[in-house]
């Protein structure tokens, strides 16, 4: 049973995980918080014990921010009984990054090549919605072929509040009607659907320019339960893809 921990920029989630894919607890923690590692060890040590799965064999950190990243690495040291891995491009993961800049690829488009190469076997699109969306191409034998990056699904409603005097800020939740006959549901509207079709007309360029017959989409990532769903070229929804992969790279690098 390992600790995995995935950073973002927006939102940091925990997860306990057993085997490659036995999620026994998680949390969202935010990531724009500062925290000590005594904060940290209080925290995450609660959680734990709250949680009550018992003492985690190792930890697993994938980040892309630094800042935290030295902080979690002693945080997690004293939470666990065995080490403590950080995913990085040149970790040695029976995956391939087949793109022009290896070393600028970021750890959860990584771990998401490995979980996809373990749990699917097949080529995969993984869209993960998160603070931004990204599509992540990985072929059946775990070789990253590179993908899109997109601004994130919070981003219109950000940009309106931020740019407008009089737009409400409203939840990004799925309208009841494409009309909306209110200004708060035009604008759950506007963004939804806007987000959606971008998303999916993404997926369809991909496979008509990707050489492969018959790529398997997988929705994961913060908002995947909330857009997966209602996207058409979306086949399987797992919002908990990243912390898997991280628990397969734990596995990997132990042995």
């Amino acid at each position: 049973m390992q600790l995995v921990v995935d950073v973002g920029n927006t939102e940091t989630v925990v997860g306990v995980v057993a085997g490659q894919s036995q999620l026994m607890a998680h949390w969202r923690l935010s990531t724009l918080v500062p925290r000590t590692v005594d904060e940290y060890q209080h925290l995450l040590g609660a959680l734990l014990a709250e949680a009550d799965t018992g003492r985690p064999s190792a930890a697993v950190i994938g980040s892309v921010v630094p800042d935290v990243t030295a902080v979690l690495v002693p945080t997690l040291a004293a939470l666990v009984d065995g080490p403590v891995y950080v995913v990085r491009p040149d970790s040695a993961l029976p995956i391939r990054l087949d793109v022009e800049e290896p070393r600028t690829v970021g750890p959860d488009r990584i771990v998401n090549t490995l979980a996809a190469r373990a749990l699917y076997g097949r080529d995969t699109i993984a869209v993960d919605l998160g603070t931004a969306t990204t599509f992540d191409l990985i072929t059946a034998d775990g070789v990253f072929m590179g993908g899109v990056i997109a601004p994130g699904l919070s981003a219109g409603l950000e940009w309106l509040g931020r740019r407008t005097a009089k737009l409400p800020r409203v939840e990004l939740v799925p309208p009841a009607f494409v009309i909306g006959r209110l200004t708060e549901t035009c604008i759950q509207s506007g963004v939804f659907y806007s987000a959606l079709d971008g998303i999916d007309g993404i997926v369809h360029r991909i496979v008509a320019e990707w050489d492969r017959p018959d790529p398997y989409v997988v929705a994961t990532g913060g908002f995947a339960t909330v857009f997966g769903p209602h996207l058409a070229t979306v086949q399987h929804i797992e919002p908990f893809l990243t912390l898997y992969g991280l628990a397969i790279a734990g596995e990997e690098l132990r042995d």
